[in-house]
């Protein structure tokens, strides 16, 4: 995967990753705030009242109308959460100019993204507040529907206690409290800073030259001030718990949930961060794994046990749902599964149906431009860029060994179990 970048004026960034697979042009501006309880809400809250409405299209329907001029042009934003930063997300998609000759669909697109983010509605010296209410409605709504997500729920609130005292503790959508503070006036002057002085980003992705690419980028998104933007720092990954913590909440619920959380010490830009996806994928990455085997299929403890990474973090999580009154043996074998993996117990199926997965998964990024642009993305946040041939070169080099020195860099930190009143002690 080949990725083309220049700088232009204001410190902004430019990525161009050049492929012919796609009909489409992606294009994708992004803005990184540091994660803090102070404004993750507000950072939350942007995009949507940002895609309510601008100068040049002042309602939502006139956004839709717009975008069916340019053959059914795909837009969206988003709020994404990573390691400890917030990424506001700006994406338009359209059909490659190639195949609507003359019609200039690239560049209209652009300058519709344009308005959306630097040519804002306004009133009275803030956002249009109708927007703002409704958009606060809707957020809080998102905030509180998180408990109704019972195993999300629970992982999320195993991260909140495990980093209470680190910016990856913050819910990526904040708090109510901080949004019920929120104006249109305070909204729209955080938004000015914000794009201001914040790391600003375009990706651009599809078949198109690099150099139009990004001379259309310089046109629409370069300050004249050529002030450059401040630097955010890099997540803190490296610590080893002296104890680990546990903690119990009780909800009504049918099923427990069980989650652990492990600092690995290994950082995205780690040369044996390839070695930690594959000591996750063996231990409960894919249904091959020791978490499935072992505690869902043959002990029959869980309903699902799986593990996953917070790459930028360096955090694994394990979940499992789990009757109440099993707790303590489910904990146990979870537990079981991971010194195995330290003193090396991994069969030659494990290996190799690990390898064949996320050599797959790896693989399958290709087909898709929003799967190339984070890819390219995790490199930038994580002071890595590396390609796809990096990774299936060096998932095919993994041996047991790495994977054993990559799992005495675990240690389990946090221990949270979600049950039901009246159960068992956790």
């Amino acid at each position: 995967m080949q990725v083309e970048k220049k700088t232009i004026p204001g410190g902004i960034d430019v990525y161009v990753i050049p492929t012919t697979k796609f009909k489409t042009v992606l294009v994708t501006v992004l803005l990184r705030q540091l994660l803090s309880k102070e404004t993750a809400s507000k950072t939350a809250l942007l995009p949507s009242v940002m895609e309510r409405g601008s100068k040049d299209y002042p309602t939502y329907r006139d956004l839709m109308i717009r975008l069916e001029e340019l053959y059914g042009a795909g837009f969206s934003s988003d709020v994404l959460k990573m390691g400890e930063k917030q990424v506001l997300s700006f994406s338009f998609e359209v059909i490659n100019d190639q195949y609507a000759p003359g019609k200039d669909l690239l560049r209209q697109a652009t300058e519709v993204l344009h308005s959306v983010l630097h040519r804002p509605l306004l009133e009275n010296g803030g956002f249009k507040r109708e927007y703002v209410e409704q958009e606060k409605e809707q957020l809080a709504k998102e905030i509180k529907g998180l408990i109704n997500d019972k195993v999300n729920y629970a992982l999320e609130r195993c991260i909140q206690e495990m980093c209470k005292e680190e910016p990856f503790g913050v819910y990526k959508y904040g708090s109510l409290d901080e949004l019920d503070q929120i104006t249109p006036e305070t909204l729209y002057a955080y938004y000015s800073q914000l794009f201001a002085e914040n790391p600003l980003d375009v990706y651009i992705v599809g078949a198109i030259e690099p150099e139009l690419a990004f001379a259309l980028a310089e046109e629409l998104f370069a300050r004249s001030n050529g002030q450059r933007r401040r630097n955010l720092p890099p997540d803190q990954v490296h610590k080893i718990p002296g104890e680990v913590h546990y903690y119990k909440e009780k909800l009504p619920v049918n099923q427990g949930k069980l989650t652990l959380g492990y600092r690995t010490n290994t950082a995205y830009r780690d040369d044996d961060y390839v070695s930690l996806l594959f000591y996750n994928g063996v231990l409960g990455g894919f249904p091959h794994s020791k978490l499935f085997q072992n505690v869902r299929e043959k002990a029959s403890l869980a309903y699902y046990a799986f593990s996953r990474l917070e790459k930028h973090k360096g955090i694994q999580l394990i979940g499992s749902g789990i009757e109440m009154k099993n707790y303590e043996r489910a904990l146990e074998i979870i537990t079981e599964q991971v010194e195995l993996l330290k003193k090396g117990v991994v069969s030659r199926d494990e290996m190799e149906n690990t390898r064949r997965g996320l050599i797959n998964h790896f693989k399958l990024i290709a087909d898709s431009p929003y799967n190339m642009l984070a890819l390219s993305l995790d490199g930038l946040l994580g002071e890595k860029q590396v390609g796809l041939d990096y990774y299936l070169r060096r998932l095919e080099e993994i041996k047991v060994d790495d994977v054993v020195a990559t799992a005495h860099k675990v240690y389990l930190d946090t221990v949270y179990f979600l049950c039901a009143e009246g159960e068992v002690k956790a």
